[in-house]
This record gives C-alpha cells, sequence and structure tokens, in this order.
C-alpha cells in the first residue's frame, strides 16, 4: 500500500446502517431495548431500528418465515464498554439472563485483536461481541495504520492503554 491516497470513485459520506435479521420482531425490539439499552423506532409492521451512542444504525427486519439463517461468526456485532472490568461484569450478565433471552453459544472473555471481549448469540441466531475500547472504539487502529503481518487474534496484539 502506497502512502499517497488515492480519489475514491465515489464521493461518500457516512456509514449509515447496516442490517440485522429477526424471527419475531416485537420480542426481538424488547431484547434491543431492555437487555441492550438500545434506542429503537418501529419503522413498518416488519422493521425496527436500533441504535446506541451514536448515528449508525442497525435495521433489524423480520425475516419471512423458515428462511432465517445463523449469523456467520465473522459477521458479528461489536458493542463497545470502557474497561475490562465492564466486559466481565457484561460476561455475568448475559449468563445471568442467558435463559430469558434465548442467548447462547457464550465465550469466555479473553484478550485478542488489542480488545478484551466475548462472544454470543442471541435468540435470532445474531452473534455479538461486547469488548473494552477507547474512547472512539476503534479509531486508534486507523491511527496507527496498517498492521500487516500482526495476525488478527494475535495474542501479543499492542493494546491502547486506555482499555483496561
Amino acid at each position: 500500500m502506497t502512502d499517497q491516497k488515492v480519489k475514491p470513485a465515489l464521493n461518500l459520506k457516512f456509514i449509515s446502517h447496516g442490517t440485522l435479521e429477526c424471527i419475531d420482531i416485537e420480542k426481538s425490539r424488547q431484547f434491543y431495548e431492555e437487555f441492550f439499552g438500545f434506542e429503537t423506532v418501529r419503522t413498518s409492521k416488519i422493521s425496527v431500528w436500533v441504535r446506541l451512542g451514536g448515528d449508525h444504525v442497525y435495521v433489524a427486519v423480520k425475516a419471512p418465515p423458515g428462511e432465517k439463517q445463523p449469523m456467520p461468526f465473522l459477521n458479528h456485532n461489536g458493542i463497545d464498554v470502557e474497561t475490562d472490568a465492564e466486559v466481565d461484569e457484561a460476561y455475568k450478565i448475559v449468563m445471568r439472563d442467558a435463559e430469558k433471552w434465548g442467548l447462547h453459544e457464550i465465550s469466555e472473555p479473553l484478550t485478542q485483536h488489542g480488545s478484551y471481549s466475548f462472544y454470543f448469540r442471541d435468540m435470532d441466531e445474531n452473534y455479538w461481541e461486547i469488548l473494552s475500547n477507547p474512547k472512539g472504539g476503534y479509531g486508534w487502529m486507523f491511527e496507527r495504520g496498517d498492521q500487516e503481518g500482526r495476525g488478527h487474534l494475535a495474542k501479543d496484539f499492542d493494546r491502547p492503554q486506555d482499555a483496561s
């Protein structure tokens, strides 16, 4: 990769949204509000928009009956907390509330790719990661630039100083 920035073909401004599939839109909305604390807006009979801490939204859409597929692990969604202790506390709450919300495939917290985190699936088979990150999320990675040869899962990856 060169240091010279190439002018992009498109003149884009902001990544505004992503999409989640769900089975029961009302139950999923309740989960997003009561468990995650997301702000929600019902946009149609089959969709709800959710957000937390910014203007980027997820559009949760009810999948057609029998067509909902499990989200692949690598397509997971990350939710940041400030400290490793908060990750540990979130893990305890996920374990405590797993039966109530249909949470499963819950991993134990560990350090990888510059953050301390754990993963789980929700009742809709969507994957989530709760991780410690400094303010601004992964903005620190863009400040460091390319990390070729480091490997995404390197155990000795330098973590930001204020994310522990």
